[in-house]
Parts: C-alpha cells; sequence; structure tokens
C-alpha cells in the first residue's frame, strides 16, 4: 500500500503562484507514475499533469507553461508548481500514484491510478 498526503493549498489572487506537495510512504517501490488531478464542484476530475518513473512529464493543454510538475525521489515527494493562476483553477487538487502501466497509456484517466490523496483546496481570486 501507499499513502499520499498533500498539501500547499490555499487561497491566492489571480495572477499569484502555489506550490503543492504530495509525500508519499509506503511501498513507493511500487509506484511506477505519478500525477496531479483535480475537481471543481459540479465537475468531473481532470488530469493536470503527470511524471513517470524517467522523469517524463506530460501537461495538459490548459496547464502548459504555468504549471510544473517535478519530484524529489530522496524525499519521496511529488510537486506542482503554479504560476499565474487564474479564477479558472480554483478546485481540489489530488495527488495519483499507479503502481501499474495503464498511466502510460492513459495519463490523464483517474482510472489509471490506484492511489489517491486525501486532496488540497486551491481557491484563486479575481
Amino acid at each position: 500500500q501507499v499513502q499520499l498526503v498533500e498539501s500547499g493549498g490555499g487561497s491566492v489572487q489571480a495572477g499569484g503562484s502555489l506550490r503543492l506537495s504530495c509525500a508519499a510512504f509506503g511501498y513507493t517501490y511500487s509506484v511506477i507514475d505519478e500525477g496531479w488531478f483535480r475537481q471543481a464542484p459540479g465537475k468531473e476530475r481532470e488530469g493536470v499533469a503527470t511524471i513517470d518513473s524517467a522523469g517524463n512529464t506530460r501537461y495538459a493543454d490548459s496547464m502548459k507553461g504555468r504549471f510544473t510538475i517535478s519530484k524529489d525521489n530522496a524525499k519521496n515527494t511529488l510537486y506542482l508548481q503554479m504560476n499565474t493562476l487564474k479564477p479558472e483553477d480554483t478546485a481540489m487538487y489530488y495527488c495519483a500514484a499507479a503502481s501499474n502501466t495503464r498511466a502510460r497509456l492513459l495519463p490523464f484517466s483517474p482510472a489509471s491510478y490506484n492511489y489517491w490523496g486525501q486532496g488540497t483546496q486551491v481557491i484563486v481570486s479575481s
């Protein structure tokens, strides 16, 4: 089992920045791919960014150039640096980890990930 704990959410004005963190505990050696997802009220959970064990990253189109996903393997911690935040970025942000290879084919599908954090709220005001 892998436990994921997010932190770093909060309230910020449009144009501001936040850095989210996700610490992993447990059988972290089993993790192949990791990602950040978000879910706004009344909307489906959507993929934000992913990173595989080789450090290759992918971003959803609306986040390219504004968000950066990274990982500190020594600390078993995943990060999401979010810059130039917009009100439409307001959502609950979740980190996810996959111990299977489904995320290689469908990196932005929530069903590809079998471990989830509890989420951290991000609110961007105009």
